[in-house]
């Protein structure tokens, strides 16, 4: 009688499982980003090509999504240690947060034509911007 042939079966049922609810979670995923495509069929650009751009944003987003979120959750804490032992230092685990928590986070249709930048590392928001900086107002 073997004693470990129990444990042995019980880390293939574990792991089996494992990729079984991964694969239902990709399916799941997919099946919920694609609808949006099949119901565009009366409108502009309702075509078997924007059902395919589509399907081909959400897988891209499947694979994309989890290292976007690791980058983000580590600058996360990465930025908060800049802020403890800089003394509580503000702008330098600002410049870490921006850096790491901003950018895209789901792929979409016009960043894979090239309509739209994919931003992996993020961009602060331009309303710290002068006043003066900004485009001025159209003439009536």
């Amino acid at each position: 009688m073997n004693i470990y042939s129990s444990s042995s079966n019980r880390s293939h049922a574990g792991s089996s499982f494992k990729l079984v609810a991964a694969l239902l979670l990709l399916v799941l995923c997919t099946v919920t980003m694609v609808p949006s495509a099949w119901s565009q069929e009366g409108t502009e650009g309702g075509s078997a090509s924007s059902a395919g751009m589509q399907a081909a944003a959400g897988v891209s987003t499947l694979l994309y999504l989890p290292l976007k979120l690791a980058f983000a959750i580590g600058g996360g804490v990465v930025g908060g240690l800049a802020y403890a032992f800089s003394g509580g230092n503000e702008q330098a685990a600002k410049s870490i947060w921006t850096t790491s928590l901003y950018g895209t986070y789901i792929l979409t249709p016009d960043h894979l034509q090239g309509n739209r930048p994919i931003r992996f590392l993020g961009v602060a928001e331009s309303n710290d911007a002068p006043a003066s900086a900004s485009a001025p107002e159209p003439i009536r």
